[in-house]
Parts: structure tokens; sequence; C-alpha cells
């Protein structure tokens, strides 16, 4: 058989199995969730703040580029960087709130 037959054979068997996984009731749990919870919370705001730092970064650097490539515009250039740095960060604290609401 070829490859992606098997694989898709393979996904099926999973996707059958998944209901009788997760089956089991409330009190039946382990109660490790909220420690999980807190595990994941860290590496969603990590993630978070690590693509706001390479987003500012490589705004910055776009709009020193411009300003030094064309001094006369340097106003509008800087106001759009700090426009763009704004969105940025709104959007890692909108992930703040998010999980601060969600935990």
């Amino acid at each position: 058989m070829k490859k992606w037959t098997v694989g898709l054979m393979a996904l099926m068997a999973v996707l059958l199995m998944a209901p009788a996984a997760f089956a089991q009731g409330a009190d039946q749990t382990g109660g490790g969730g909220k420690a999980l919870a807190g595990i994941a919370v860290g590496f969603g705001m990590a993630i978070a703040a690590f693509g706001c730092g390479l987003a500012q970064g490589r705004i910055a650097s776009a709009a020193c580029e411009g300003m030094a490539r064309n001094p006369g515009a340097a106003g509008p250039i800087r106001a759009s960087m700090i426009l763009g740095l704004v969105f940025v960060e709104t959007l890692v604290l909108f992930t703040l709130a998010m999980i601060a609401l969600k935990v």
C-alpha cells in the first residue's frame, strides 16, 4: 500500500478510539488540571512575548533604516512606527488578559 493510505488508516483508528479515551467522568480525573493549566499559561505568555519582541525589533529596525535613507520623512515614519508598536504590544496585552480570564 501507499504511505498515505497507511497514514489515513492509522488516523481513522486513532479517531475511532478517541471517544473512549475521553469518556471518563470529571470525578475520575487525577486533579492535575490546574498545574497543567499553569504550565500552559506560562508557555503561552512566553510565546506571545517572544513574538512581540521579534516584531517590535523588526518594526524599529525598518523605521530606523527608512529614516536614515530619507531624513525628510522622519516624522511620518516615526508616527507609523509608534502606531505599529502600539498594535503589536496590544496583541500581547490581549494575550495576557485572556490568560488571566482563563485561569
